[in-house]
């Protein structure tokens, strides 16, 4: 089966080549597609000069989650992964989370932080995807460790079902909720990660965090 590796990158000039260059090295039947959604550094550039990639660009910064659906389109695997552009998490964990995939266990892989015990994260993003995945929990009856993780990889079957309406972070719990109320089986694979604090580039900030519960409590009761 061929994997669609989706790179969103906004401002991320420090990182964005290593990124591309460690998902290259996989040994996966795979596509790359790299998605700037309107750097304002030399993010583009640097993403322009790469061969062996797909390339989107957005004139102007329309979120991770417009990102997503914009390389979806373009994508052309049987298995959908996202892979961050700033290296909190390692592209070499990408084989052990697409596994269950690949062997038809699952049609949904979620990576889990709170699991493996590794890695470094501020405490207050480390506290907030406690709380977003309690809600979760409690508002699905799902048994997620860590919802808001950023590796998230998906059977390109699975998310035909699922419209998604966010443009930005909050495309992630809307996704996790319309999975929840379908029934469809979400597992976790422990990942590591090395989180940047805000001062460090970090995107996410805490109104995110709130936007993301207040999506978890909406689609409870829309579609």
């Amino acid at each position: 089966m061929k994997t669609s590796i989706i790179i969103p990158a906004f401002n991320e000039e420090k990182t964005i080549l290593e990124v591309i260059q460690k998902v290259k090295e996989l040994r996966l039947k795979k596509e790359i597609i790299v998605v700037d959604d309107g750097s304002t550094d030399n993010t583009w550039k640097i993403i322009e000069k790469t061969e062996g990639i797909k390339k989107v660009r957005h004139k102007k910064n329309f979120g991770k989650g417009a990102a997503f659906k914009s390389a979806l389109k373009t994508s052309s695997g049987e298995i959908i992964i996202v892979q961050d552009a700033d290296m909190e998490l390692d592209p070499k964990q990408i084989p052990k989370i697409i596994e269950p995939i690949l062997n038809k266990k699952c049609e949904v892989v979620y990576g889990s932080r709170n699991s493996m015990g590794k890695g470094k994260r501020t405490l207050v993003f480390f506290l907030g995807g406690h709380l977003i995945t309690f809600i979760t929990n409690l508002l699905y009856k799902t048994k997620l460790t860590d919802e808001p993780c950023g590796y998230k990889a998906f059977s390109k079957e699975v998310l035909k079902e699922i419209n998604i309406n966010s443009d930005r972070f909050e495309w992630e719990p809307e996704v996790t909720a319309k999975l929840a109320k379908k029934g469809i089986k979400i597992v976790e694979v422990p990942v590591y990660s090395n989180s940047r604090t805000i001062k460090e580039g970090k995107k996410l900030r805490r109104m995110d965090g709130v936007k993301a519960a207040w999506t978890l409590i909406k689609y409870r009761f829309i579609n």
